[in-house]
């Protein structure tokens, strides 16, 4: 997963709302999103090499995501999966702070990543790359191969476009969400970060859709979460092949106490 854009607590009707673009190698076998046979619970796309998932939500409404962060001084030999991250939370009894609180003591057996944790109340992103664990504030989000927010022209401008879809509509369509992941404008040089890929590459990963002959964005995805706990759930599949353009939907309502019409209105 290599950009996330969300919306906390900030739109009336939706405490929160994920865009995400996964990016990989097109090769790489990956399973299209569903609830996991060997967690019932756990509704995500799975990658086939490892096990683990970039993105997903559970029954209960606990949601996580992981991205990468790009610098060369965070290789490691052997090192675990950062897809176990967010598939051990979600499959998992433990409580987002909790999870972290574990989680200090092994971050430096992964590469670089930045993990956003959390549910429809409470969010936290935490980074190897720094050791901190940030309380997310209500707000539009962005997080590529980076900290939280930082200002990426991909991040700043997908900030931008979905904060444009969510003032206009009171109840915003999923494929809205998914058009404004298909953007491919590269920005210009000038405001392009330097993580010791080299310039071409910076230029490739630029955009917020990413092209190659052989990486690029593999799956976009919208995930609305309603007041009332019910979910909506989006995947669009790019691989090159025969999957590509197709598009899995799931709808379910979390049942927990904390989803009741009046914990949102004002």
């Amino acid at each position: 997963m290599c950009l996330i854009l969300f919306a906390f607590h900030s739109h009336p009707e939706y405490p929160l709302v994920v865009a995400a673009n996964r990016d990989e190698f097109y090769d790489r076998p990956t399973a299209e999103a569903s609830f996991w046979n060997d967690h019932p619970g756990v509704l995500a796309g799975r990658d086939l090499k490892e096990g683990g998932t970039w993105m997903g939500i559970n029954r209960d409404g606990r949601f996580a995501a992981v991205t990468n962060y790009r610098d060369s001084r965070f290789a490691r030999v052997n090192a675990q999966s950062r897809g176990t991250l967010v598939s051990s939370y979600l499959s998992g009894g433990t409580d987002a702070e909790a999870y972290l609180g574990e989680l200090g003591e092994t971050a430096a057996e992964y590469r670089g990543f930045s993990l956003i944790i959390g549910d429809h109340s409470t969010l936290f992103c935490y980074s190897n790359a720094t050791g901190q664990k940030i309380l997310v504030e209500p707000g539009f989000h962005g997080l590529s191969n980076h900290l939280l927010d930082s200002p990426w022209p991909k991040v700043e401008k997908g900030k931008r476009l979905l904060q444009r879809v969510l003032n206009h509509d009171r109840t915003p369509a999923p494929e809205d969400i998914l058009d404004l992941l298909a953007d491919k404008e590269r920005p210009p040089d000038n405001l392009l970060p330097d993580t010791g890929v080299g310039l071409e590459w910076e230029r490739i990963l630029s955009p917020i859709f990413i092209t190659s002959p052989v990486y690029g964005t593999c799956s976009s995805t919208a995930l609305l979460l309603h007041k009332t706990g019910k979910v909506a759930f989006v995947e669009r599949d790019y691989r090159p092949g025969p999957t590509e353009g197709r598009e899995v939907r799931f709808e379910f309502t979390i049942e927990h106490p904390g989803f009741r019409k009046e914990s949102f209105d004002e």
